[in-house]
């Protein structure tokens, strides 16, 4: 059986934690920012969970993650 490709700009975007979980990115990052209150532009450098809706569909693109 071959392996499996990676999907590569969906391993970009979410990291696996040491407990399995995945985090993304948040949307709106790259500019626009000094518009927003200080605490705003904050929260856009952590990362998120990802649904729990959503999380076997990006597995699926990221078999290998770390």
């Amino acid at each position: 059986m071959p392996k499996m490709k990676t999907h590569k700009a969906t391993a970009r975007r979410m990291q696996l934690t040491g407990t399995g979980k995945l985090m993304r990115t948040r949307c709106g990052k790259s500019h626009l920012r000094r518009n927003r209150s200080k605490r705003a532009a904050r929260e856009y450098d952590e990362m998120q969970p990802v649904a729990a809706v959503d999380a076997s569909r990006i597995r699926r693109l990221i078999p290998y993650a770390k």
